[in-house]
């Protein structure tokens, strides 16, 4: 009988096909593996290999990560996705071309209020309205940035600006699974960073593509180099903000060095962080939510969410629910962040027998964010984790990894 990740896999793997149009047929040509196989993937009838499995991503243009639990590709259909991504890609092509219209040029107020709303709506996961509003947005940063081209704030604005819309970009096309278009945005705002005059937006371009490019292509390493290098070329000036940006790459850095099992580097950064965020705990309590700076979010609550992320990278689990235990969630805390949390601790909570605290915070996930907990590859990992206990609560579990797809 096949695993349950492998059947969430192989159904995984099936949706994205159908989205790209692909037949089994050339699925199995792009990616060099049989039609049969490619079939009793999908139906869960044989397990993947890692090897067919980063063969089948490179030939959909995903990442591992994708096919085994992205949730937000659910949120649209394929109809949809192809209405709203093929504009994005189109205006991120014509970045740097004049437009053949007159287009009149907008005060960069009114895009810098745009581009409020647009990052509002991504950190709460609205990304088919944000999609929607992103091409005319990348358009009107473009048209600014060809504008203002003598030295000044405006050319800085405008720079900052365009990186902010890259930024984002290239964040909904990596939560929806299209890596090709997200390394495209991340390639334009590495160009328009450098000129925004803000060293806090050249790090914060170096933070996104250690998360978007290097960690999903198991490169951590070269994650940690990138925050290293951040790090070095942005003064500690002191400044609120870049006190935020700083400790958010100390954060990266530790969860990167804990997925290569470097321990000691892993608590090092960490340790660096939680002094950072005591310095400026002030500034960060002003905040709306607290701590958010550049749509990033630094403070004590993600230095105990970074501490606990590094306990379950440790497969130390026992001071992951401990850690887990202390955190207090704002009422202001967006819910797929509160249902991650939720997810985290209970993945702990299974591992250390802890049953049915587990399925209770699955439960309250499942309240939070029905349909990132649906989809969630470390919900079905603690299910079946829960399944093979035997969990006493049988009734509800069983109830649970139905609605899931266990």
């Amino acid at each position: 009988m096949p695993e349950t990740s492998d059947k969430h896999i192989g159904a995984r793997i099936r949706e994205f096909r159908l989205i790209r149009d692909f037949s089994l047929a050339e699925l199995g040509r792009r990616a060099h593996v049989s039609t049969s196989q490619l079939s009793r993937v999908e139906t869960g009838e044989q397990p993947a290999s890692p090897s067919v499995l980063a063969a089948v991503a490179r030939a959909l243009g995903v990442t591992l990560s994708v096919l085994h639990g992205q949730p937000y590709i659910h949120m649209l259909q394929k109809d949809q996705l192809d209405r709203l991504l093929a504009p994005i890609s189109s205006a991120l092509d014509a970045w740097d071309i004049p437009p053949e219209d007159d287009l009149p040029l907008r005060p960069l107020d009114d895009i810098a209020e745009d581009t409020k709303v647009v990052a509002k709506k991504r950190a709460q996961g609205k990304f088919g309205p944000v999609a929607e509003a992103l091409p005319e947005l990348i358009t009107d940063t473009a048209l600014a940035v060809q504008t203002y081209t003598a030295p000044g704030r405006d050319r800085e604005r405008a720079h900052n600006l365009q990186a902010e819309i890259a930024r984002t970009t290239a964040i909904v096309a990596y939560r929806l699974g299209y890596m090709d278009l997200a390394r495209l945005a991340l390639a334009r705002m590495a160009v328009a960073a450098p000129q925004s005059g803000d060293p806090r937006q050249v790090a914060v371009e170096r933070y996104e593509r250690a998360v978007i490019t290097h960690a999903e292509t198991s490169r951590p390493d070269r994650g940690v180099a990138l925050m290293k290098r951040a790090l070095r070329d942005l003064d500690d000036d002191g400044d609120p903000a870049t006190m935020a940006v700083r400790g958010t790459l100390l954060l990266r850095a530790s969860a990167l060095s804990a997925v290569q099992k470097d321990h000691t580097a892993a608590g090092d950064w960490l340790g660096q962080a939680e002094a950072l965020a005591e310095a400026g705990a002030a500034a960060d309590a002003a905040e709306e939510p607290p701590g958010s700076r550049y749509a990033l979010a630094f403070g004590e609550l993600n230095v105990n969410l970074g501490r606990l992320d590094v306990a379950m990278f440790q497969d130390d689990y026992e001071t992951a629910v401990r850690v887990a235990g202390d955190v207090r969630l704002p009422d202001s805390y967006q819910p797929t962040r509160v249902a991650g949390f939720l997810i985290r601790r209970a993945s702990a909570e299974a591992w250390t027998a802890r049953h049915d605290d587990a399925l209770a915070s699955l439960e309250q996930a499942r309240e939070k964010a029905p349909q990132l907990t649906r989809y969630h590859p470390e919900v079905h990992q603690t299910v079946g984790t829960l399944l093979r206990a035997r969990q006493r609560a049988a009734e509800p579990l069983r109830e649970f990894a139905q609605w899931s797809g266990v």
